[in-house]
């Protein structure tokens, strides 16, 4: 993306004489390559228990990519703004943050969770990850981008099974 991108057919106007639009940085931040988001389940191992709180998280962090348009040094400063969880049985879930891992002083309502309610069955979830922007032209002021990418992340295999109790002699 290190070539200028002229948005102009008259020949007598040269592409630095022209502003650098909102509409020339939109397509510009569509055609960033944006990191594919990973989704993380707690508990690990592909496998969780019906009506049991499985954990979701993934990571992501804001990066800067620069390109040109029209002649012109245009700073995009990228940040994660909400999170579409698919959880594989046919509902989904939006957040403005990437969840957490557990940690045990934690209370559940600080994690991305949810129950599954079939038990027997194999589920895709995955997470995508929207991105907002930023932008400056130059060395002039920062604005935001009117509008937003999204980037979808692979579904992974989580197997739904049934806890059965069982009595154990402890002594």
């Amino acid at each position: 993306m290190g070539a200028d991108v002229a948005e102009t057919c008259d020949p007598k106007v040269q592409p630095a004489d022209q502003p650098v639009t909102q509409v020339m940085v939109l397509r510009a931040l569509r055609r960033v390559t944006l990191p594919k988001p990973k989704i993380i389940i707690q508990p690990p191992g592909g496998k969780t228990l019906v009506n049991f709180e499985t954990i979701f998280h993934t990571n992501a962090e804001p990066f800067t990519r620069v390109v040109r348009l029209l002649g012109h040094r245009v700073t995009l400063k990228i940040t994660p703004s909400s999170y579409t969880w698919t959880h594989g049985d046919g509902t989904t879930q939006t957040t403005s943050d990437p969840g957490v891992a557990y940690r045990q002083s934690l209370p559940m309502s600080a994690y991305v969770v949810h129950e599954y309610t079939d038990a027997h069955v194999t589920v895709r979830p995955q997470v995508s990850t929207t991105f907002s922007a930023r932008f400056r032209v130059d060395a002039g002021a920062w604005r935001d981008v009117s509008g937003t990418v999204t980037s979808e992340g692979a579904s992974v295999p989580l197997r739904v099974l049934e806890g059965r109790p069982t009595l154990v002699d402890a002594g």
